[in-house]
């Protein structure tokens, strides 16, 4: 399972020069996500493999907290080349070529279908997500991991990596990072409160819940009282982060099933037309 939208904006952006076809259009995006899907299948040899993108519809977290992701560019004023949602048509025929199921979603966030299919297909079957957005920790278990592809430093991450890295269980991110904050979609955290203390939160309290219920029993006052002060945030922030999984699910497990045909990133782009 790839995020869409997470690998063309890593690809598009961490491209070392623009690259244009002969008819001057920018295709360093498409030409970076085609050759990392395939390094990433050819890593993983997946059976079944689908791609899915956000769309341009109102966000519901939006409607909990309207500063959610403010932080992020306002895409309307740049020129449409200069923004990665350019080379989505042909990153769309890409996909076609190679045989993958793809889809924008229309009611939610592509992260909330990724869970969807982690959470109900990670039951019997062993699932990767591909994507750089920590979020996706949360589901992570048994059958469910996550790939932070980076080439030859790629990251594959497990129920060990969270506990090593983080010094908490995969099912307790969600809770952490409310804590926490996340810079990235312009989350705040409690204040006084890291990482670290997060972490040892986590390990005493065991979730958020227990924690707010039993805060007097916090040893340390600076971070007791600033857990009683940001409450409805740290509740609201859960709500923000959790990835329910609970939306309509755009493909079938059939719709899935993928052969690789061994193409090259070059011969996928000629038979699109991309030259």
């Amino acid at each position: 399972m790839v995020d869409g939208h997470n690998l063309l904006f890593q690809m598009f952006y961490g491209m070392p020069n623009q690259i244009l076809d002969r008819n001057g259009h920018a295709i360093h995006g498409t030409i970076g996500f085609v050759g990392a899907l395939l390094k990433i299948i050819r890593r993983l040899r997946p059976s079944h493999v689908a791609v899915v993108f956000d769309g341009e519809t109102h966000n519901p977290r939006k409607d909990l907290d309207e500063t959610y992701k403010a932080n992020r560019p306002d895409w309307s004023q740049m020129e449409e080349e200069e923004t990665p949602f350019s080379q989505l048509p042909d990153i769309y025929r890409a996909l076609d070529a190679l045989g993958i199921c793809h889809r924008e979603t229309e009611t939610c966030e592509a992260d909330d279908w990724l869970a969807g299919f982690a959470h109900r297909l990670g039951k019997e079957h062993r699932v990767t997500i591909c994507s750089q957005d920590s979020d996706f920790f949360q589901l992570i278990t048994k059958n469910v991991q996550i790939l932070r592809y980076r080439g030859e430093h790629s990251v594959l991450c497990t129920e060990d990596y969270i506990q090593e890295k983080l010094g908490i269980c995969p099912c307790q991110y969600a809770d952490f990072k409310s804590l926490t904050g996340d810079t990235a979609d312009n989350i705040r955290g409690a204040d006084k409160v890291g990482p670290k203390t997060a972490a040892a939160l986590m390990t005493e309290f065991g979730d958020l819940n227990h924690l707010l219920q039993h805060v007097e029993d916090v040893k340390k006052p600076s971070i007791r009282a600033s857990l009683t002060q940001c409450r409805d945030r740290l509740l609201k922030n859960r709500a923000l982060i959790c990835l329910a999984g609970e939306e309509n699910l755009p493909f079938t497990i059939q719709d899935m099933v993928f052969t690789d045909k061994g193409l090259s990133t070059m011969q996928v782009l000629a038979r699109i037309g991309i030259r």
